[in-house]
């Protein structure tokens, strides 16, 4: 039974929302990715966010661009957390996704991480998961590790390359 539900409102945002679902499956967290849009077909979404608990779903991440009502109207229904990705857009650079998203009112929180941060909102629903799951907590803690250790042989290769030489290999 899937475990994270990840809803976007238009095949455009696939890109970042797969980043979300990239980092689940590295974690070994199951989700079920769907495309809905809130505002083109309500009955779907209504019927999505209020069955999204019995399906199993313990968080969901909703991305959504422009005036951005998906993921406030799925913290609306869905009683457990929901995670907000705004999505860039060329008239405001995401501005409006962002402000739609991370404004809701009293009593309807929406976590909302950065402008097309899929990776992020993956991470966050993963580490809400592992309060109660201490083997996906010890799988975080790896994940952690090894982002360290890519910076450390970033900045070892740095120091024995130099600058300019660094920047050539890239």
């Amino acid at each position: 039974m899937a475990k994270v539900g990840i809803v976007m409102g238009s095949d455009s945002d696939l890109a970042v929302m797969s980043k979300a679902a990239d980092v689940l499956s590295q974690l070994g967290v199951e989700y079920e990715m769907t495309i809905i849009s809130a505002h083109r077909e309500p009955d779907v979404f209504f019927e999505y966010a209020k069955s999204a608990e019995s399906k199993g779903f313990k968080v969901i991440i909703a991305g959504a661009g422009m005036a951005a009502h998906l993921p406030g109207m799925c913290a609306a229904i869905f009683p457990l957390p929901v995670i907000g990705v705004p999505m860039h857009t060329s008239s405001l650079g995401g501005r409006d996704s962002l402000y739609s998203i991370v404004q809701m009112p009293s009593g309807i929180p929406v976590a909302t991480v950065a402008i097309n941060g899929g990776a992020n909102a993956g991470i966050l629903a993963a580490k809400i998961l592992a309060v109660s799951d201490e083997a996906l907590l010890g799988r975080l803690k790896e994940y952690s590790e090894n982002l360290k250790k890519q910076v450390e042989a970033k900045a070892e290769k740095l120091d024995k390359l130099g600058y300019k030489e660094y920047l050539n290999q890239k």
